[in-house]
C-alpha cells in the first residue's frame, strides 16, 4: 500500500508539519507493506505563485495566519473548490471591502482567480505518483485548499481513496465535512495516531467491518452515504503519542523560493490538553477540541526526542505546540537541555502567574519565547474569563520577563458579558508606565466565539443565536445548518465595553507599542537604598533614590502583589524599630499614590505591584538573541530568525 499525505496552503511554511510527521511515523511503524510519504504542497505553492505574480513572505504570512478570522485563505482555495474563478467574488467584495486595503483586496481576488490551476497542478502529480490512499490535514485556513485538492483526484482517480482529518475535522465539523463532500471517501475526527493506522490496515485487507469500529471515524457504506462513529471515549495516553518524522521538508524547503524567507524551525510536542482547562476552561478558548484532558510524555521521552530532532536536522529553533507548559518539566527536562550544551532557542506557551526563578529556568534552557496567556491587566475582567490569575500578577510577568530576558507574546482581547468601562479606565490610566515591558503584539481585539468554548457550549454565559461568521457563507456553497456544523467561528452580538471605551484602549496601546524601543525603567538595590532610573516619555524624572527604610521596605515586598492591609502589616513591626516610629496606613497610602503617579508602581483590585526589572542592562537582555545566533554560526548552523508561528493543534491527521 502505498500512502500519500498532503501539507496543502496554508499551512506555515517555516514549520514543518507535526500532524503529518506524526502520521508518517505512525504508518511506518504499524502498517506491514505500506509506504508513506509526504507532499509539501505549501511550499509547491510558493515556487508556483511566486513565478506569476508579485507575491511575498509577508503574503503568505497574511494568508496563513493574520486573515484567520477574515477567512481570505479559505475563500482564495473555494474558487478550486467549486470549479468556478469567479466563485462569490461579488458576495467577498460587498463584505470586505471595508476589512482590507485596496492593495489586499487586489491581490486576494487575483489568487481566487489562479489557484484553479495550481490545485489542478497538484492533483496531477499526486495521482502521477499511484498512491493508494491519500490523505490530508486541515488546520487552520487549509480546509478548503484541502477539499479542493481532494476533489481534484477524485475526478482524476476515482480509485484512490481520500481521508481528511485535522483541527478543522474534529466532532462536529469533521461529520459536516464528510456528510457535504462525497469525494472525501473518510474523516478521521480525534487523534489520529492510532485511528489512520488501524483504517489502512482495514482497507488492506478490505474488511469494511473494522473500519466500521474504528472510533470517530465517519465512513460510507453500500446502503449509506455517510456513517459517523461515536467519538473516542477518552484520549490517547502520552505513550502513544509518537514523535514526529519530518524526512523531506527541510530538503524542499532548501530547494524553494521560501528558503530565502524564512529561517526553519523543528517543532516538537511534550503534551496534549491543558492542565488548567480541565479545572478552570476559560470561556472563550475553544483549544483541544474533544479533549481537555492534559497529559504529558516523560521527562526522558521529550528530552531525548528534542536532542534527536536538533541532530538529525541541524536546526535549534524549536516550536513548542503545547497548550500549557508541564511543570514538571521545569526540574526535569529543562536542566537537562541547559546542561546538554545545546544553544536551543524555543517558544512556549507558559501560565502567566510563574514565578522569576521559574522562568529564569526557561530562560536558561532556551526557552526564551513565551506566550503566557495574559489577554488582560484587570482582574474582573480575567475572572469573567476564568484565567485563574490577577491584573497585578500578569504585570509582574511581563515585569519578571524583561529582567530575565524573555520576550513575551501576548494578545490584549475585550467583550467579555459582564465588563464595563470601568474596568478599562484604570488600565488605560496606566499605560504610559508600562512602555518599558512588552506590549501586546496587537490593538486589543473583540473575542470571536469559537467552537468547543464554554462561551458556544453554555449560552447561559452571554452568548445567544450564534450564526458561523461570514466568510463561511461566501466560501461554501452549503446552508446555514450545514455551515454551522462546518464552522469553528461565530457571529455573535457585542457584549462589554463599546467602541468609546475600545478606542481610548487601542490609543494607549498604540502608544505603548511606538515608544516601547526607547522606554526604560529599572532597578539596582544597594541594601540601605534602591536607585531607580527612568526613562519614558510620559515621565519627567529620570532617577530616584530610596532611602528611607520603611519606603525600601515597601519596595521590596511589592516584587510580589500586595493590598494595602497586607504591606502595612509587613512593613509596621521592621519600620518601627528602624525609625523609632510607626507608619500608619494613611502614610502607606500616601506613599503607594505617588509612586503610582510616578509610574513605579502598578495596581489593580486593590493590589500593588513595582514595575521596575532589577538592572541587569536591559539593552543587552534585548539583544540576546544575537549570542544564540553567534553560537549558531560557530557550531556551522545558519542564523534563525525568532519564532512565531501559531499554535498548531495535536494530532487527528493534524
Amino acid at each position: 500500500m502505498r500512502v500519500l499525505l498532503v501539507n496543502m496552503p496554508w499551512s506555515p511554511i517555516d514549520l514543518p508539519s507535526l500532524a503529518l510527521g506524526i502520521l508518517k511515523r505512525s504508518v511506518d511503524e504499524h502498517v506491514p507493506d505500506a509506504t508513506c510519504e509526504v507532499l509539501h504542497a505549501n511550499l509547491e505553492f510558493t515556487d508556483w505563485i511566486t513565478s506569476r505574480t508579485e507575491f511575498t513572505a509577508e503574503d503568505y504570512d497574511y494568508y496563513a495566519l493574520s486573515s484567520y478570522f477574515l477567512g481570505c485563505g479559505d475563500w482564495v482555495f473555494s474558487s478550486a473548490l467549486y470549479d468556478d474563478p469567479e466563485w462569490k467574488d461579488s458576495e467577498f467584495v460587498a463584505v470586505m471591502t471595508d476589512k482590507l486595503r485596496r492593495s489586499r483586496m487586489r491581490m486576494t481576488r487575483e489568487l481566487h482567480r489562479v489557484v484553479p490551476e495550481f490545485v489542478a497542478d497538484v492533483a496531477r502529480r499526486v495521482v502521477e505518483l499511484r498512491p493508494d490512499v491519500v490523505g490530508f490535514t486541515s488546520t487552520f485556513q487549509q480546509n478548503a485548499a484541502a477539499l479542493a485538492a481532494a476533489r481534484q483526484i477524485k475526478r482524476l482517480a476515482p480509485h484512490v481513496v481520500t481521508v481528511m482529518g485535522g483541527a478543522n475535522c474534529d466532532g462536529e465539523q469533521g461529520a459536516a465535512v464528510h456528510r457535504n463532500f462525497p469525494f472525501v471517501d473518510y474523516v478521521v475526527r480525534g487523534e489520529g495516531e492510532a485511528a489512520f493506522p488501524r483504517l489502512l490496515t482495514a482497507l488492506q485487507g478490505g474488511d469494511r467491518a473494522a473500519a466500521a469500529s474504528i472510533p470517530g471515524l465517519c465512513h460510507r457504506t453500500p446502503e449509506t452515504a455517510h456513517m459517523a462513529n461515536p467519538m473516542p471515549t477518552g484520549p490517547l495516553p502520552p505513550a502513544a503519542i509518537l514523535p514526529p518524522d519530518y524526512s523531506g521538508y527541510f530538503e524542499r524547503l532548501a530547494a524553494c523560493v521560501a528558503h530565502q524567507w524564512v529561517e526553519p524551525k523543528l517543532v516538537v510536542e511534550g503534551a496534549r490538553g491543558c492542565w488548567w482547562g480541565e479545572k478552570h476552561h476559560c470561556t472563550f478558548c475553544g483549544l483541544n477540541g474533544s479533549f481537555m484532558e492534559f497529559r504529558s510524555k516523560s521527562p526522558d521521552t521529550f528530552y531525548q526526542e528534542i536532542m534527536d530532532l536538533a541532530e538529525r536536522h541541524r536546526v535549534l529553533d524549536m516550536y513548542v505546540v503545547d497548550n500549557i507548559l508541564d511543570m514538571r518539566y521545569l526540574s526535569t527536562v529543562l536542566p537537562r537541555i541547559i546542561d546538554s550544551g545545546y544553544d536551543l532557542r524555543m517558544h512556549i506557551e507558559i501560565k502567566a502567574n510563574m514565578r522569576r526563578p521559574q522562568l529564569q529556568v526557561l530562560a536558561d534552557a532556551g526557552l526564551i519565547y513565551v506566550q503566557p496567556g495574559i489577554e488582560s491587566l484587570n482582574s474582573r475582567v480575567l475572572d469573567l474569563m476564568d484565567k485563574g490569575v490577577s491584573g497585578c500578577q500578569n504585570v509582574r510577568m511581563l515585569r519578571d520577563a524583561a529582567e530575565t530576558g524573555l520576550a513575551v507574546s501576548w494578545n490584549y482581547l475585550h467583550g467579555f458579558p459582564g465588563e464595563t468601562a470601568d474596568d478599562y479606565d484604570p488600565v488605560i490610566r496606566q499605560l504610559p508606565a508600562l512602555e518599558h515591558l512588552d506590549p501586546p503584539v496587537d490593538l486589543s481585539a473583540r473575542i470571536a466565539i469559537e467552537r468547543f468554548s464554554p462561551y458556544f457550549n453554555r449560552p447561559e454565559l452571554g452568548f445567544t443565536g450564534l450564526r458561523p461568521e461570514q466568510h463561511y457563507l461566501f466560501t461554501y456553497d452549503l446552508p446555514e445548518a450545514e455551515l454551522h456544523d462546518l464552522a469553528y467561528v461565530f457571529q455573535a452580538p457585542q457584549r462589554g465595553i463599546t467602541e468609546p471605551t475600545v478606542g481610548r484602549l487601542n490609543d494607549g496601546l498604540a502608544t505603548w507599542q511606538k515608544h516601547h524601543a526607547d522606554a526604560r525603567l529599572t532597578h539596582t538595590d544597594l541594601g540601605d537604598r534602591i536607585v531607580l532610573v527612568s526613562r519614558r516619555h510620559s515621565f519627567d524624572w529620570r532617577t530616584m533614590e530610596l532611602t528611607d527604610p520603611f519606603e525600601t521596605a515597601v519596595f521590596r515586598l511589592l516584587d510580589q502583589p500586595h493590598t494595602a492591609a497586607a504591606l502595612h502589616r509587613k512593613t509596621v513591626a521592621a519600620s518601627a524599630s528602624a525609625a523609632g516610629e510607626e507608619p500608619t496606613p494613611r502614610d502607606l497610602e500616601a506613599l503607594l499614590e505617588k509612586w503610582v503617579t510616578l509610574g513605579v508602581v502598578f495596581t489593580d483590585a486593590g493590589q500593588y505591584v513595582h514595575i521596575a526589572p532589577a538592572a541587569v542592562n536591559q539593552d543587552l537582555l534585548r539583544l540576546d538573541y544575537m549570542r544564540h545566533v553567534h553560537a549558531r554560526r560557530e557550531a556551522g548552523l545558519p542564523a534563525a530568525s525568532p519564532a512565531g508561528a501559531p499554535d498548531e493543534p495535536a494530532p487527528a491527521l493534524s
